[in-house]
């Protein structure tokens, strides 16, 4: 039984995946969050932490380290004999595993898909990396906005005289949901044929996938490259963020016609530019005007405006005022679990609903309880703990 965190009601595990057993080897970034969401989805993951590691996750063993939770760790000295013994045995029950590594780690350990799909010809081999298994880059390092650069992303995102930092959303997170898909379609596979296979996960390659569409609007000669010139980028005044009164935000996407003649309503600029909003001559003066009406409420005056309309708009929110913004409290979009506010699982399945299966571990809280599953009796566990191998 788990408590779930959307009722506080005590439930049977639930979600799409129970009866999916995974492994992860700990790592920092997407990995974990890979890790969270096949949890979240009810696979039954293990976490294998090092042995003596000291981590560069300064939230881990913390209830913060919410990307960490749901899940059972052991720590292993994975450069013994012994717990690569341990690992492969743990693989071995495993459909899928999940590592981080820069390319070759994993094969100098023993641990590479070669060794482990041997042992287990079913494995779906999880790789997530920001440059890929191959390629110029694939053995340096790097982080999200460096591969959301070669991409052509980060380009694309930003002021008319610079691109901005998003955050690594758009790098490190968005890879992590292209590998949640593809461990999902390897197992899916697995199930069907018995075979399985490596998933080479790139984080460059994911933010690259995000701009089929922009390439396609590009090449068709409906963009250009030059940012604050398009629809989506700020160069449309009826699409953008201004600024309140109080200093704060909001957006408005009022594309369509209907829209933006609402738009136009709720501002009291029809007429100025009722009907024109494709005069690419006033949009200058329609920025400016925009401009001078939002400044003269605050955002929460604008929001009792606009809210419920189909203007297209919404408030631009700090991380702890969308915790409470009223649309997420209804959606029960964020929850708390042992006093850390975190997003539920999602997406939201009418059957088998995903729930957190728990807090985040302690490296090595399980261990015991992990090699007693596979058949070691607390002897042989006591034996391995002296020799540091666990």
């Amino acid at each position: 039984m788990f408590l779930n965190a959307r009722t506080g009601v005590a439930v049977a595990k639930s979600g799409p995946l129970i009866g999916t057993k995974v492994v992860e080897f700990a790592g920092i970034g997407p990995g974990p969050f890979v890790a969270m969401m096949l949890s979240d989805l009810g696979a039954d993951v293990v976490r294998i932490d090092r042995k003596g590691a000291k981590s560069t996750n300064f939230l881990a063993d913390t209830p913060y380290d919410v990307t960490a939770r749901g899940r059972r760790s052991i720590a292993l000295d994975l450069k013994s004999p012994m717990g690569r013994e341990v690992a492969l045995k743990l693989v071995a029950k495993a459909d899928a595993i999940v590592e981080g590594f820069r390319p070759g780690v994993m094969e100098r350990l023993g641990l590479g898909p070669e060794t482990m799909l041997q042992s287990q010809p079913r494995l779906v081999y999880g790789r997530m990396t920001g440059w890929g298994q191959s390629g110029p880059y694939a053995k340096t390092a790097g982080h999200d906005i460096n591969y959301i650069a070669i991409s052509g992303v980060l380009h694309a995102i930003g002021l008319k005289d610079r691109p901005v930092v998003p955050l690594n959303f758009l790098g490190d997170y968005v890879g992590a949901l292209v590998m949640v898909i593809g461990i999902v379609s390897g197992i899916l596979h697995s199930r069907m044929t018995g075979v399985g296979q490596v998933v080479d996960t790139a984080m460059s390659d994911a933010a690259a996938y995000l701009t089929t569409p922009a390439l396609g609007v590009l090449q068709a000669g409906f963009a250009t490259e030059r940012r604050e010139e398009n629809m989506l980028d700020g160069g449309r005044p009826f699409y953008g963020v201004y600024c309140c009164s109080d200093d704060k935000w909001i957006t408005i996407g009022s594309i369509e016609p209907q829209f933006f003649a609402l738009l136009m309503e709720k501002t009291g600029l029809s007429a100025e530019f009722a009907g024109r909003q494709h005069d690419k001559q006033l949009w200058p003066a329609m920025k400016i005007r925009l401009t001078e009406v939002f400044k003269t409420k605050t955002q929460a005056e604008w929001c009792a405006i606009m809210e419920s309309t189909d203007v297209c708009f919404a408030p631009v929110l700090p991380f702890t005022e969308a915790t409470r913004h009223h649309h997420n409290a209804a959606r029960q979009t964020f929850v708390q679990e042992q006093g850390v506010t975190q997003p539920s699982p999602v997406p939201r399945f009418s059957q088998t609903p995903g729930v957190i299966q728990g807090p985040p571990p302690q490296a090595g809280a399980h261990s015991a309880e992990l090699l007693e599953e596979l058949g070691y009796t607390r002897d042989e566990v006591g034996e391995l703990r002296r020799a540091g191998v666990v």
